[in-house]
């Protein structure tokens, strides 16, 4: 079986509503106006919502748990357990660029990490949750990077590095993606860089091993609602208020069903 087909490997989480996702906050010191939204978001989930789950690329990077110790993350830490210990469980998923977020943030959080995928029962439905990038099955070379870098040998040799030497490859490395970035934006007009999109044959696969009627995922920046054979696959919106295209979202999950919740204001 594939990865992009793979059932989750737990019983089914059960989650009371309403239940808040986001996701690809990218949170770093250089966006001020984002992180300002984030402890918004925080401070709305506090009143209203039952649970809160960040599905990966919460930090711009992440090159291992000693970063708990800095400044900006044990701040971002910090206001994370206050919500936890508010009674408003938190839960963290890896992405493609936090993927060696451990059990050192999460304790300082007050959160759970969760494996991808995790199906969730919330609100009378059974819904699986992914960051969304095992989804992009036709991008074969970001596939292939993603399995190497996935790999527990390599995460350990990688660890094994001293800090100041990961940091400057992860600087190096977003320093790349920003150059990239840069160069799709060289239009005024231009909208902000999306990633590969999902397979519709994964995502397919993923809601029947899952025997999920819902699909919740960021990663590709490309939020909308899809249908997908009477099932229905929600994908979040990437968060930047710093930037040209200010964007940042919740999405809801009550007995009403989903509900789009924009935190731009």
């Amino acid at each position: 079986m594939t990865a992009s087909a793979r059932t989750p490997a737990a019983a089914p989480i059960p989650v009371q509503a309403p239940a808040w996702f986001i996701s690809d906050l990218h949170l770093t010191p250089g966006m001020p106006r984002t992180l300002a939204a984030f402890q918004r978001v925080l401070d709305r989930a506090a009143q209203n919502a039952r649970a809160l789950f960040i599905l990966g690329d919460f930090f711009e990077f992440w090159v291992g748990d000693e970063e708990t110790a800095s400044p900006f993350a044990a701040g971002v830490a910090a206001a994370l357990r206050q919500l936890a210990e508010a009674g408003v469980p938190v839960y963290l998923m890896h992405g493609n660029r936090d993927f060696l977020l451990g059990r050192r943030f999460a304790a300082a959080a007050g959160a759970t990490l969760l494996h991808d995928p995790t199906v969730i029962e919330c609100a009378g439905l059974r819904v699986v949750l992914s960051h969304g990038d095992m989804l992009c099955t036709d991008d074969e070379r970001y596939m292939r990077f993603r399995r190497w870098t996935r790999r527990g040998w390599v995460q350990r040799l990688f660890l094994m590095l001293p800090l100041s030497s990961r940091l400057a490859v992860a600087r190096r490395l977003r320093a790349d993606s920003e150059a990239g970035r840069a160069r799709q934006l060289a239009n005024a007009d231009a909208m902000p860089p999306t990633y590969g999109d999902a397979t519709p044959s994964a995502v397919s696969a993923l809601l029947e091993a899952s025997n999920a009627t819902a699909l919740v995922h960021g990663h590709t920046h490309r939020p909308a609602r899809h249908e997908h054979d009477g099932r229905v696959r929600w994908v979040l919106t990437d968060w930047d208020l710093d930037g040209r295209h200010p964007r940042a979202a919740a999405l809801q999950l009550d007995a009403d069903g989903f509900t789009v919740l924009p935190q731009t204001d």
